[in-house]
């Protein structure tokens, strides 16, 4: 066998890590570990479920990257020691356990080069996300309701909290509309790379002659705000309905007026929420959405940059942001940045990292 050398690509991770090491600012993660750590030792903790959540969450995802900075000065020592010992053995397993170290740690410090560039004002919030069919009739009612399942399912792999607080369902089948909440560290900095208009092409499932079909969704990402930060809005201003909440085909999920729909009047912005059992928990839930828009909406105004935010989303021809096509080739493609892969399931299983990274590394050149 020949030699195995990888000195150069050692090299320039450990170049890698000087510039993410001199950005991250690891004293001040230590100290958060620290507070959140007195903070998660107190016997009343889970007195209140829902901030206790909060708090073992954030603790757990600042442990993690700090856990990250940490390993891979000494990840890199040992994968030198590594290729030495694979050398010295000379056989095809040790340079295999060799190479698949150097990806991992290619991977790992990807990631957290990423997360160096996520530094815009909501960028560490929580994020709401919501997905509306476009033109396309049924196709893309489904394509909505595909969506939906990508965007939990890549929450669900990263062990991010995620939440469904609505979804109004379409009559023959996939949904109109819904909105997810993903409570995680820098969760809108990472998402609002999402947005936009996404584009599918594939042999209609609901067509009878299987001619192939074009069929659009829009999706907006907006970070959630905390509650201190809640802005005011007139009673006045406002318009709750209660409802009954449903779901695919109108069956009923209970018998009580429990989900609430928030109509704020001078904008138009309709809020629904019925993840809740309780009238007012749904009524906290969604008036919690509406005040995140709003401050969206109001920032923009302010600052004159709509675009950036939430952008003109239409959901139509011409101004897609991404492409998935099923027929008559496998292939996603997102429009701004170039990235593309060829297998389409695993995209829609929630393989959306690569998309992720080199879309909020193309925001950065963009704005740069």
């Amino acid at each position: 066998m020949s030699e195995l050398d990888i000195s150069d690509q050692i090299a320039a991770l450990r170049s890698t890590f000087a510039d993410i090491r001199s950005v991250v600012d690891v004293e001040q993660l230590e100290s958060d570990i620290r507070e959140l750590s007195e903070q998660a030792g107190e016997p009343d903790l889970w007195d209140d479920p829902a901030a206790a959540q909060k708090i073992t969450s954030a603790l757990s995802h600042r442990q993690s990257d700090l856990a990250k900075i940490t390993s891979i000065e000494s990840r890199l020592d040992d994968l030198e020691v590594l290729v030495e010992m694979a050398n010295e053995a000379d056989d095809a397993d040790s340079v295999a356990e060799a190479q698949q170290e150097l990806a991992s740690i290619q991977r790992v410090l990807g990631d957290l080069e990423v997360q160096t560039l996520l530094n815009g004002e909501w960028d560490a919030r929580a994020a709401v996300i919501t997905i509306r069919a476009g033109a396309g009739g049924v196709d893309a009612a489904d394509f909505a309701e595909m969506l939906q399942r990508m965007y939990l399912r890549w929450a669900e792999q990263h062990n991010y909290a995620v939440t469904v607080l609505d979804t109004s369902y379409a009559e023959e089948a996939g949904i109109k509309s819904t909105t997810i909440e993903v409570d995680a560290p820098y969760a809108f900095g990472t998402l609002s790379v999402e947005a936009g208009t996404h584009r599918l092409v594939r042999m209609s499932p609901f067509n009878s002659a299987g001619k192939r079909q074009t069929s659009f969704a829009a999706v907006e990402v907006v970070p959630l705000i905390e509650q201190m930060e809640s802005i005011e809005i007139p009673e006045g201003d406002m318009r709750v309905d209660v409802f009954r909440s449903s779901g695919p085909g109108g069956q009923s999920v209970n018998t009580t007026d429990s989900a609430v729909r928030i109509t704020h009047l001078p904008s138009g912005i309709v809020v629904s929420c019925q993840n809740e059992k309780s009238q007012i928990q749904n009524r906290a839930a969604a008036l919690r959405v509406l005040q995140s828009r709003l401050l969206v909406l109001q920032r923009e105004e302010e600052a004159a940059q709509k675009k950036e935010l939430a952008g003109n989303i239409t959901a139509s021809w011409g101004d897609q942001m991404r492409s998935y096509v099923l027929a008559p080739y496998q292939m996603v493609k997102d429009l701004r940045t170039n990235h593309e892969v060829n297998n389409p399931s695993n995209v829609f299983d929630g393989d959306l990292d690569g998309f992720i990274s080199a879309g909020i590394r193309w925001r950065k050149r963009d704005q740069g």
